[in-house]
């Protein structure tokens, strides 16, 4: 398809939609299961934010084609990377593009468009949109003018990533891109690394080898995951200590969109009860008991009930010793 083509097929923002209408007057919605029409219906009026396959065109939900079909007008990043998926089902749905560039623009448009009473899919390139995409303005704003806004969940490389890594999913933090600029991207990770959660994050393939390097300095040589190319031709998941992974891909050549999926750190160690004690004595001399369990408590993450009877033997024992050491 010609750059003049791809245009041509690109929706105004506003006047009459671009759909041939049968002859009932109704605009025909359907979308195609290889070579089954399927009925789409009419999608009703407000902001869909339409999760789309993040490689392979296959893991579009069924719900996510008929909303697509339905829709007045798809609002996506790039118009040429959602046609492939439009053309894939056979969909004939407008499209507009909105990103970064020029949602400035293109948000108060699309509002009007809502406050007429369209239906407006919202995609990005892959996966779900605001995940690291455009879209969080728009959805304010749409929410804001009193529209109603509907999430269809589907394909996000973070949850796909986190689910092949073989790494903790019980509490994980996502973070995006890291900077590009090393200062500030070992700053950002000094930050992470006091979280106590699996990290996910996206990098590139020319950008990788250093943002390893670096979070093995900064987190320790943490358990993680290189995924690449996730659903694609050419996936690949790689697994092993920070420090591996950074060898690896200084040595080798790395392409495509990654996703690095990093361990938590390891849970200190619980003190023993001699070194609460010894804690607990030596904070004695200087504060008052409830102090000195409050701030043993912070120290070492024992529980305040256990410490707060352990301190008050302690007084006992050295208010003892006090007395027998006394003078007659």
């Amino acid at each position: 398809m010609t750059a003049a083509e791809a245009g041509a097929r690109v929706a105004p923002m506003s006047g009459a939609h671009a759909r041939p209408r049968s002859r009932d007057g109704r605009t025909p919605r359907h979308y195609f299961l290889g070579v089954h029409p399927v009925d789409a219906g009419t999608l009703a009026p407000g902001l869909h934010i339409v999760a789309t396959p993040i490689g392979n065109l296959g893991d579009i939900t069924l719900r996510a084609l008929a909303a697509l079909a339905g829709a007045d007008l798809i609002a996506c990043e790039d118009t040429r990377v959602t046609r492939k998926l439009l053309d894939r089902y056979a969909i004939t749905t407008p499209l507009t593009p909105y990103h970064d560039h020029n949602a400035a623009t293109a948000r108060p448009k699309l509002l009007r468009r809502l406050a007429e009473g369209a239906a407006i899919a919202l995609v990005s390139d892959a996966g779900t949109p605001l995940i690291s995409d455009p879209g969080f303005k728009l959805v304010r704003a749409a929410q804001e003018a009193g529209y109603v806004v509907t999430a269809l969940p589907g394909a996000s490389s973070p949850l796909a990533a986190l689910a092949a890594a073989g790494l903790p999913t019980d509490r994980f933090f996502f973070a995006g891109f890291l900077p590009p600029k090393q200062a500030a991207r070992r700053a950002q990770i000094a930050e992470l690394a006091r979280i106590p959660a699996t990290l996910v994050l996206f990098e590139t393939g020319p950008r990788v080898a250093a943002t390893l390097t670096d979070l093995a300095a900064g987190l320790g040589d943490r358990e993680a995951a290189l995924c690449r190319e996730l659903t694609k031709l050419h996936e690949e998941i790689r697994r092993g200590k920070l420090s591996v992974l950074a060898q690896h891909c200084t040595a080798n050549e790395v392409r495509g969109e990654i996703v690095l999926v990093i361990a938590p750190p390891a849970a200190p160690e619980r003190p023993s009860a001699s070194d609460a004690d010894a804690l607990l004595r030596q904070a004695l001399t200087r504060i008052s008991l409830k102090d000195a369990v409050s701030e043993v408590a912070a120290a070492t993450g024992l529980a305040r009930r256990e410490l707060y009877q352990r301190a008050l033997v302690l007084a006992k024992e050295e208010s003892a010793e006090g007395r027998h050491g006394a003078p007659p």
